[in-house]
């Protein structure tokens, strides 16, 4: 790893799930975590409610747009989280990767997304700690 570690959060489309970590991360860790989200089939535009649930805790995910999961994302990442993307991430030797299972927001009610995003925000709250241990730096 590099000293300023590097996650990327993949999902499906790119719309819900990787999007709200990608917010939570850069808005938790400031620049001390490089921060990407792509998806294996990414959606034309971030799911409504999604940026819905997020705006209601402080955090614009608007400008966000969804990519195409590629290897050099992959690549060039320390730390792997998939969202429900299955195989389609690529798989590199000495990388962490990690899957976290989570509804998909997509076509869900602001209540059942809200506890997605609350728990997305847990999840990332764990991995910036360990980030911060790994590398013996404070959270």
């Amino acid at each position: 790893m590099s000293a300023k570690p590097s996650v990327l959060f993949v999902c499906v489309h790119n719309a819900g799930r990787s999007q709200m970590a990608a917010g939570w991360l850069r808005h938790l860790a400031g620049d001390r975590v490089e921060v990407r989200s792509a998806g294996s089939e990414p959606a034309e535009r971030i799911n409504p409610v999604a940026v819905q649930a997020m705006a209601e805790v402080g955090i614009d995910i608007t400008g966000a747009q969804p990519r195409k999961l590629d290897e050099a994302a992959v690549e060039v990442s320390d730390v792997v989280v998939t969202m429900g993307c299955g195989d389609a991430c690529p798989y590199f030797p000495g990388k962490r990767y990690e899957d976290w299972r989570l509804t998909d927001p997509a076509g869900q009610p602001i209540e059942v997304v809200r506890g997605v995003r609350d728990e997305i925000r847990a999840r990332v709250d764990e991995l910036i700690t360990e980030l911060a241990t790994e590398r013996g730096a404070p959270a």
